[in-house]
């Protein structure tokens, strides 16, 4: 069954962006350690879902290097209009994410979405009761401000370890299954 996976970086106090949207903080623990673990997981995604500020960071990534996605069907929550990828299967959508949620499952075919980000947007399926899994790697850093991890608005659920996975930066993997209130609406 398709899942609504949230799988992020955060810093040990719950952002995944520091006050200026950068993550440079981010990039420089660098990738090694973390790519067996990160290709495992692509590997059972079949569609993504972003926000358009993540994607403006991603079209400032694919400038220097093609779409990372190209593969996959891209869903962009945004109020505004944005650029296209050549040879990228993207799709643009506004309003409730209750509203294209079956289409964007629909689209990852027997395989998982990975809810990308930015936490705004996670927050909404959260809210709506859609989130099914929260992946999150808390980096050890303190960044004291910043762009939140998960801004929910309401109560979404308890969360159930899977599991915890220790990187070599001192970095910890957390694998949550969101149990959803009762009366959620989730798929």
């Amino acid at each position: 069954m398709t899942q609504n996976i949230y799988y992020v970086a955060s810093s040990l106090d719950g952002f995944i962006a520091d006050a200026d949207n950068g993550i440079d903080w981010l990039l420089g623990f660098g990738f090694e350690s973390f790519q067996e673990h990160y290709d495992e997981f692509l590997a059972g995604v079949g569609a993504i879902v972003m926000g358009s500020a993540t994607y403006d960071f991603m079209l400032g990534e694919s400038a220097t290097s093609p779409w990372p996605y190209a593969d996959l069907p891209t869903w962009v929550v945004t109020s505004r209009e944005l650029p296209s990828v050549d040879g990228a299967n993207i799709s643009f959508v506004h309003g409730s994410v209750a509203d294209f949620d079956s289409r964007v499952r629909e689209s990852a075919g027997e395989r998982d979405v990975w809810i990308v980000g930015g936490g705004d947007v996670a927050a909404q399926y959260a809210d709506a009761g859609l989130l099914d899994r929260l992946l999150v790697t808390v980096m050890p850093i303190v960044l004291g401000r910043g762009v939140p991890l998960l801004p929910v608005t309401s109560h979404t659920g308890v969360l159930t370890l899977e599991s915890t996975t220790q990187f070599d930066p001192g970095a910890v993997g957390l694998a949550y299954t969101v149990a959803r209130p009762e009366g959620a609406d989730g798929a």
